[in-house]
């Protein structure tokens, strides 16, 4: 959802504006995000601030710890099938460690003990397997991606534990709808920082994210992208 869309913004920092050779589709994207941030203005934020306004902040901290916990399944496959076995080996030790220790996850005793959470999906699985990103794209209600992650997506959802867990579709949607509104509830600071940050939203979300995204493909150290001066002949 449109949550994804501010989080991106904020870790990546400042972005440039204008046209991006990535984004062919501009003009159907901008017309997605302008819906998304609307839903988001019209209802997500609101009911994230009656979310964190009833519930105290340990209990908000527990059920995004759950959440979190469920999540870390999915992220050590992805990474033993990037071949890093180590965080795979780790990533499922923090599983454990959580389920048992931290009471279903509800506390996240792993990352007290050495076992830092990770951010790994199959849309960074395909990145790394040398599947190039394709067009960026903005998902109805889900926010930035690109042709491989929004494929990717599927994917995802087919292992998310919260689809597989349970066969009760009403107790399905309610984890759903209580998962993004905790991820919501968030990223409420982080909204007014956005807009001030940004004279074209579009623009910033889109660079910022493209970005980030980049940088968890590569682990943190991507390769330098191939510029224009590059097509230019040397002279001696």
């Amino acid at each position: 959802m449109c949550a994804a869309l501010l989080l991106a913004g904020l870790l990546a920092g400042c972005a440039t504006s204008g046209g991006n050779p990535a984004d062919p589709l501009e003009k159907v994207n901008r017309a997605v995000f302008k819906f998304n941030d609307g839903a988001d203005r019209f209802f997500f934020t609101p009911v994230a601030k009656g979310y964190r306004a009833v519930l105290p902040g340990f209990v908000r901290t527990g059920i995004s710890n759950f959440f979190s916990n469920l999540e870390d399944v999915w992220i050590s496959v992805n990474d033993v099938l990037q071949g890093k076995f180590q965080e795979g080996s780790e990533d499922l030790t923090r599983v454990i460690f959580n389920s048992t220790f931290g009471i279903g996850g509800v506390f996240d005793f792993a990352s007290d003990v050495g076992l830092p959470k990770r951010n790994e999906d199959f849309g960074q699985t395909l990145g790394s397997w040398g599947v190039g990103s394709g067009p960026y794209v903005v998902v109805p209600f889900l926010g930035p991606s690109t042709v491989r992650d929004g494929l990717a997506l599927f994917v995802d959802y087919k292992a998310d534990l919260v689809y597989t867990l349970t066969d009760s579709v009403p107790v399905r949607n309610s984890l759903y709808a209580t998962r993004a509104i905790s991820n919501r509830a968030k990223l409420l600071d982080a909204t007014s920082v956005l807009e001030q940050a940004a004279l074209d939203r579009y623009s910033f979300v889109r660079d910022a994210w493209l970005q980030r995204r980049r940088n968890l493909v590569y682990d943190g150290n991507p390769p330098r992208e191939r510029d224009e001066s590059d097509d230019e002949p040397t002279t001696k």
